[in-house]
């Protein structure tokens, strides 16, 4: 069983990449391989909106990080999304990356499971953790939660790694990562599947 952590800061080693290691921490002690992928200051595109990427699975642009971060995905089984918080909203960058990795591969992360984090100085974190979460509720997977919402707070990792509360938090993300995962492997055992999902309607606000 493999995790993949992504880290949508554009610092590499700072307050949303202390949080994640927490959360990377705890999944290696439980016996979860784990990757941890760095965003950083990398050129992003966004999405054109062209379709194309419904024909292919992959995007149209073969420039950045998308198309090998999707390879990635189709090998992973579940994922940790990080994002430091910018005007009560995560990464423009990084929702640029997310929007076109699930345009392109959703069927990367159908049932798997998803857990999001973020890092703020102060506020603008649920705003943010509610963005994150609706890329796996769209996308039929289970969302992990913790014993408090998934935040830690802090200016500089030095604060970060003072936020007990919020470390304490991102540890039992990794904690029920590991046994959600655990359990959707053991089902596997016993000829449990993942639901198939109802398709074909497709409406709008109009017809």
């Amino acid at each position: 069983m493999k995790v993949l952590l992504i880290n949508g800061s554009t610092r590499l080693n700072g307050c949303t990449y202390i949080a994640l290691s927490q959360v990377e921490k705890v999944l290696r002690e439980e016996g979860i391989e784990t990757e941890l992928l760095q965003m950083g200051g990398k050129p992003i595109r966004d999405c054109i909106a062209c379709g194309k990427c419904s024909e292919k699975g992959r995007c149209v642009f073969n420039d950045d990080l998308v198309n090998e971060w999707i390879d990635k995905a189709e090998n992973a089984d579940g994922f940790v999304f990080g994002s430091p918080v910018y005007y009560a909203h995560p990464s423009g960058q990084f929702l640029s990356l997310l929007d076109r990795m699930f345009y392109a591969g959703s069927a990367s992360f159908q049932y798997k499971p998803g857990a999001a984090v973020v890092s703020a100085r102060r506020g603008g974190t649920t705003a943010s953790f509610d963005v994150l979460n609706k890329y796996f509720t769209i996308t039929n997977m289970p969302v992990i939660g913790s014993t408090y919402w998934n935040m830690v707070h802090g200016t500089e990792p030095e604060q970060v790694g003072e936020d007990l509360e919020g470390l304490q938090t991102m540890r039992n993300v990794g904690r029920n990562m590991a046994w959600i995962l655990k359990c959707i492997e053991l089902g596997k055992t016993k000829g449990i599947g993942h639901p198939e999902a109802e398709r074909g309607n497709r409406t709008n606000f109009v017809r």
